[in-house]
């Protein structure tokens, strides 16, 4: 996603900036509403989301649970507004996106996320189509660090204080684990995650700016090599 530097200090988001300089000073509130999880498992569909503008729109409306126009998602993607449009009535085809209310000006449409969570399931193919779109998350994620390293990078060539090292994290760790204790700790880690999300994506507590995160477990079968 397209990231910037707001008042000179803080690196955020463009689309939330409005709504994080207006959120109300409350104390946080985690989510705790009725979930409704997204799967998709036709190939199609799968293949429909190999495209970055699309991920991106998946991930802001799933991960804030708001309602956006294809100007405001556009200006987040770097498309136009039409392009935009294009991409959402596909996401719409498969059930991933749907119309929300409208507020205010009523001239463009708002669309919103068709649920709480989104979840593609595949089969065991070798060409499984959902390779195209973990390459293209991954690629979001570079994208991000590499706005978060030249939003830093500006900060520090005008003799102001940088965000701390800490502040973007990246671990990966290698570990033998039975199916049972797979399933185990991908759920314990989900329900961390979930423990960290607002109960309501409006209200950002002050001082808390959006963070992306990525959680990922990857059989790696390959056999290290033994050396004498």
């Amino acid at each position: 996603m397209r990231d910037r530097t707001q008042s000179g200090s803080r690196y955020t988001d463009p689309v939330n900036a409005e709504n994080g300089a207006n959120a109300e000073q409350v104390p946080t509130k985690r989510r705790r509403r009725p979930e409704k999880t997204v799967e998709i498992t036709d190939p199609k569909a799968i293949r429909a989301l190999a495209h970055a503008a699309r991920l991106e729109v998946i991930s802001e409306l799933y991960e804030s649970q708001l309602s956006r126009t294809a100007t405001e998602l556009a200006a987040q993607t770097g498309l136009t507004p039409s392009a935009m449009s294009y991409h959402l009535r596909a996401l719409q085809k498969w059930g991933i996106v749907v119309p929300a209310e409208t507020t205010g000006d009523a001239r463009e449409r708002r669309w919103k996320a068709a649920g709480t969570d989104f979840n593609i399931v595949s089969g065991s193919s070798v060409a499984s189509p959902e390779l195209a779109v973990v390459d293209l998350e991954l690629d979001v994620f570079r994208r991000r660090a590499l706005a978060y390293s030249r939003a830093r990078n500006e900060l520090r060539a005008r003799g102001e204080a940088s965000d701390s090292s800490a502040a973007m994290i990246l671990a990966s760790k290698l570990l033998y684990l039975t199916m049972e204790q797979r399933v185990e700790l991908n759920s314990r880690i989900d329900e961390i995650l979930r423990d960290y999300e607002l109960e309501d994506p409006a209200s950002i507590p002050s001082g808390a700016e959006r963070m992306a995160t990525m959680w990922s477990l990857i059989p790696d079968d390959r056999s290290p090599g033994l050396s004498t």
